[in-house]
């Protein structure tokens, strides 16, 4: 039995770490990410409504994120191969991260884990180059980000 997620990092903690897969496979680690600001963005299923609309609105801004210089990174439990599929059919520009196995191990460790549906809730952090996390907003089932709470925390960095 795994436990129980814990807590959300709030403004101030340190950003749990991970070691992920990208849609080619490829490890991406976070702590190889230090220097630069990152923003992890949970959520729930690939092909899935909602969750398409978050993303592709995040895609059809990506500017707000690299005229700051912050790096996006898209994680959800779904396979490599989901994720390589949806990115390319959406044409995501930024990382696509499996957080399939040990499944939810990340989204665990940022306390985002449904642990009865096994998927992500919607959970962004936003990280910045020391590995702090310095903004965060996390949705229960049902709840949907808007852009604009992602303008403010950029704003503010």
């Amino acid at each position: 039995m795994r436990p129980a997620p814990g807590p959300a990092p709030r403004p101030g903690d340190p950003a749990p770490d991970f070691t992920l897969p990208d849609t080619h496979g490829t490890p991406v680690h976070l702590a190889d990410l230090r220097g630069e600001t990152v923003l992890v963005v949970f959520y729930p299923f690939a092909f899935s409504g909602t969750c398409t609309s978050e993303l592709c609105e995040l895609r059809d801004n990506i500017e707000d994120f690299e005229t700051t210089g912050v790096r996006l990174l898209a994680v959800s439990t779904d396979p490599v191969f989901s994720l390589k599929a949806w990115q390319e059919a959406e044409g995501f520009g930024f990382d696509l991260l499996s957080d399939f196995w040990p499944h939810g191990e990340a989204a665990r460790a940022y306390g985002v884990l449904d642990e009865e549906a096994g998927n992500a809730l919607r959970g962004s952090f936003l990280i910045d180059a020391d590995g702090i996390v310095r903004w965060s907003v996390v949705y229960p089932r049902g709840g949907r980000r808007r852009l604009e709470e992602y303008r403010q925390a950029l704003a503010e960095v």
